[in-house]
């Protein structure tokens, strides 16, 4: 790959903007793609040496020496990202082949490349073997998965469909039902399965997690916490379009964004509302009339590091105690929506217990006349257990958790 000067300027100023973690990856990425005027030709190096910061950022600086520029970073990301399939700019070979020589003589890093905290906590957890083995995932990009509606198409169809028209080697997730996998990221947004609504972009897991509400015909379902609206579009389609589904969140302009992708879903059940916090007067008129009610808490988001490789750097322990009173403060609040006999799923994209196993234990012990249910998001291939997760390192998706609760009172 031919690295132009005007590309490693490009992807400097990339992670200058990016160091103080202002912004999301990629929101900042698409700046500097914008500001700098990136031609085609440079974008592969720009945003895979921008990725390549974000997810090996220990080594790089170890590979750049204390006090390097960003645009030492710059080469040093790519060394580690390209090694030597990159013609550097005229002038740069000698400090290029300097770093090349410095990413052989790292090895393995000693933390997989994540903040020594986490790196500690998940040992804890996961014990040093698993340990190794989810961080090594979790330096891997993303497949790119997408979910067909089924209320316009069945997988099938669709698979045949994409294999026949440029994408040989799209294949069916292994375990949502239906669930497509491309190994690498494309863009679709100008397919006709796409802007017809037939396809969605959503990774297996949180296709998984959908799956797992069990929302059917007829019923009043809850998407407590509804952001972009992916598992919303999900719980509609497999409600078939019928009974009624509201999707909340705190954020108008997100509920705005999710009105297009509801034309093009075709589901007609959906009602997006805005609410300040869990403790808005406009949820009293759910209470104890919900059939199902799904919390997909804010969180780290510390299971999705494959494609938002900078969490790891915002995330902090503090941070994650403040996001657990938020977790355990939405959890309660959502609760009183659910009538009796119905049920109520918590979920996150994080890694740690401190936002999954922990709250729905503090749950269980604050609020009586809740029962836990076994629950699994990996089907067939394991038997339910208490709480429900996927790993990247197990289960080739984004890191998801989840507990089932019923209303026995």
């Amino acid at each position: 790959m031919l690295l132009r000067s005007s590309a490693l300027s490009a992807l400097a100023f990339a992670i200058q903007s990016a160091a103080r973690f202002d912004y999301p990856a990629d929101r900042t990425l698409s700046h500097v793609l914008r500001e700098k005027r990136v031609g085609s030709q440079d974008r592969v190096a720009v945003a895979e040496g921008y990725y390549a910061w974000l997810r090996h950022r220990l080594s790089v600086e170890r590979i750049a020496g204390d006090g390097a520029s960003f645009e030492a970073l710059a080469l040093a990301a790519l060394a580690r990202q390209f090694r030597r399939r990159v013609k550097v700019p005229p002038g740069e070979e000698d400090r290029y082949a300097k770093f090349l020589k410095a990413d052989e003589a790292l090895g393995a890093h000693p933390r997989r490349e994540l903040p020594a905290w986490l790196w500690d906590r998940l040992g804890v957890q996961f014990g040093d073997e698993a340990r190794l083995a989810l961080a090594e995932a979790l330096l891997a990009p993303a497949n790119f998965d997408l979910r067909v509606n089924t209320l316009k198409a069945r997988r099938d169809a669709v698979l045949a469909r994409l294999q026949q028209e440029g994408f040989p080697e799209a294949r069916a997730t292994p375990r949502s039902a239906v669930g497509i996998r491309l190994p690498h990221r494309v863009d679709i947004s100008r397919h006709p399965l796409f802007e017809d609504g037939t396809l969605e972009v959503q990774d297996e897991g949180s296709q998984l997690l959908a799956q797992l509400v069990g929302a059917r015909r007829g019923e009043m379902v809850i998407d407590f916490c509804a952001g972009a609206g992916g598992k919303t579009l999900a719980l509609a389609a497999a409600m078939a379009g019928s009974g009624r589904l509201y999707a909340l969140d705190v954020n108008e302009r997100r509920l705005d964004n999710l009105g297009p992708r509801l034309a093009r879903s075709g589901a007609s059940n959906v009602q997006a509302v805005r609410i300040d916090d869990e403790h808005d007067a406009r949820l009293d008129r759910f209470h104890g009339k919900a059939d199902r009610v799904l919390v997909d808490a804010p969180c780290s988001g510390l299971g999705t590091l494959r494609r938002n490789p900078d969490l790891k750097w915002r995330q902090s322990p503090a941070s994650v105690n403040e996001l657990a009173a938020k977790q355990r403060s939405i959890l309660g609040a959502a609760a009183r929506l659910v009538r009796p006999g119905g049920r109520l799923v918590y979920a996150t994209c994080s890694l740690l217990a401190e936002e999954n196993e922990r709250v729905a234990e503090d749950f269980l012990a604050k609020h009586a006349g809740w029962q836990l249910l076994p629950a699994s998001l990996r089907g067939e291939a394991e038997a339910a257990q208490p709480f429900a997760r996927l790993t990247p390192h197990e289960d080739g998706c984004d890191g998801f958790f989840a507990a089932v609760f019923e209303r026995t009172a």
